[in-house]
């Protein structure tokens, strides 16, 4: 199980979310429709967070965070599902890359206290927040140039 807290909730998982949704926008050249962008981001960190609630293997919850993505992108935001689906595969590849990086990054640089700072939440969410703040740089890129097209 990948429980998460209150904490990783409102300032890993929300934000991220909102980042996502908008590389999907962006991806499946969707006119980003500001109330329909707040709903579904909401919605995909919402069920983020109920996915990594059930008791099932890691990994799992990946997929099902992708289907979520498919189905919310689809049925609030009107994108195609053909597009849905290649953006929410692209978007997952590139944050997992990103993350990785971000992974890989920290634990030359902390060594020894890398499995302290994973085992901290708050360390963890702070630590994460570069990868974060990468993807969504590439992300909001990539939508402004995509938007003067």
């Amino acid at each position: 199980m990948l429980r998460l807290t209150v904490f990783e909730f409102i300032f890993r998982l929300v934000p991220e979310a909102f980042v996502l949704i908008l590389a999907m926008i962006a991806l499946s050249n969707v006119k980003l429709n500001a109330k329909r962008y707040i709903i579904s981001s909401l919605l995909l960190a919402v069920c983020e967070y109920g996915i990594r609630l059930l008791p099932i293997n890691y990994g799992v919850p990946t997929i099902l965070d992708i289907f979520v993505m498919i189905i919310i992108m689809w049925s609030i935001n009107k994108a195609d599902v053909i597009s849905a689906i290649k953006s929410s595969l692209i978007i997952t590849i590139v944050l997992f890359i990103i993350e990785g990086v971000n992974i890989l990054v920290l634990n030359i640089t902390f060594k020894d206290e890398f499995e302290k700072i994973m085992s901290n939440v708050i360390l963890r969410t702070v630590y994460g927040l570069p990868s974060l703040i990468c993807f969504a740089t590439i992300t909001l890129i990539y939508y402004l140039k995509r938007r003067n097209v």
